[in-house]
C-alpha cells in the first residue's frame, strides 16, 4: 500500500454546535395562564435536563496559535522549517491492521482532518532530540473514534516494516502508560531500526473537548513538555 508521509505523528479532533430555538406567546385566553404556567414548567424542566450546547471544531488558524513555540519550550529548541513535499515512495508491510487503514495514518503519519496545524523543534540542533506537535479539530466523536482506530491499529503488530524508497526501517510498537489528563488518553512507544541504528520514539494523544494534541518524538521530551502542550491547547496561552 502507497503512503503519502514518512512523519512519525498522528492526531485529529471536533465536536458540532447545538442550537435550541425558544419560543413564545401572547394574549392568552382566560383559561391561558394556567397552561402558559404549565408549560413555563414544562421547558425550565426541559432545560434543566438538556446538555450544554457543544463546542464548535477549532479551525486551523486557531490551531496554529495554540502550538508549542520556542518560548514555551525554553533555551536550546530551534524549530524545523516545515516539510511541504511529498512523499510518494513509502510502503507499509506486515501488519493488516495499519494497511486497512490507508492514507498517512498507516505510517504513523499525520491524519486526513480538515482543521490541523503542526511544529517541530531539534533540542540543541541533534537530530535524536526531536520533539514534533500536531493539533487537531472536529467532531468529539469523529476525534474519538479516528484516534482510537489508529492507536488500536498501529499497537496490534508488534513488529512490522516500512520501506521508504529502496531503505527498509524495522519497526516495533508497543502500548505505554497514560498521564489521566484531558478526556481519553493514548500513548505508544516506536522503535526505528535502520542499517543496524534504532531510534526510540515515544507518541502520546490527548483528547480534550474537541481537540486532540499529539506529541512526538524523544521519551524525555515528549513527558517534559506534554502538560504545556495540552494547557496551550486549551486556552490559547
Amino acid at each position: 500500500m502507497r503512503l503519502r508521509h514518512a512523519a512519525t505523528v498522528l492526531g485529529l479532533t471536533g465536536l458540532t454546535l447545538l442550537t435550541l430555538p425558544g419560543c413564545s406567546s401572547s394574549h392568552p385566553s382566560p383559561a391561558a395562564p394556567a397552561a402558559s404556567s404549565s408549560s413555563s414548567a414544562a421547558r425550565a424542566h426541559d432545560g434543566a435536563n438538556a446538555r450544554p450546547a457543544a463546542a464548535p471544531p477549532l479551525a486551523s488558524a486557531a490551531l496554529r496559535e495554540r502550538l508549542l513555540d520556542e518560548s514555551d519550550l525554553g533555551p536550546g529548541y530551534t524549530r524545523k522549517p516545515e516539510d511541504t513535499s511529498d512523499h510518494d515512495d513509502v510502503t507499509v508491510t506486515g501488519c493488516p491492521a495499519l494497511e486497512k487503514l490507508g492514507g498517512d495514518a498507516a505510517a504513523g503519519g499525520s491524519m486526513n482532518f480538515p482543521n490541523k496545524a503542526k511544529a517541530s523543534f531539534t533540542y540543541n540542533g541533534s537530530s535524536d532530540s526531536e520533539l514534533s506537535e500536531e493539533l487537531y479539530s472536529d467532531t468529539e466523536a469523529k476525534a474519538s473514534h479516528r484516534t482510537r482506530q489508529i492507536f488500536d491499529a498501529m499497537t496490534s503488530c508488534p513488529t512490522y516494516q516500512v520501506v521508504v524508497g529502496n531503505a527498509p526501517i524495522a519497526m516495533t510498537t508497543q502500548k505505554a502508560p497514560a498521564p489521566k489528563v484531558g478526556d481519553e488518553q493514548w500513548s505508544q512507544i516506536f522503535t526505528f531500526t535502520v542499517d543496524g541504528r534504532a531510534t526510540m520514539v515515544k507518541q502520546t494523544a490527548i483528547r480534550t473537548g474537541t481537540t486532540v494534541v499529539v506529541i512526538s518524538g524523544s521519551p524525555g521530551l515528549v513527558d517534559t513538555h506534554l502538560d504545556k502542550a495540552l494547557k496551550k491547547a486549551q486556552t490559547g496561552h
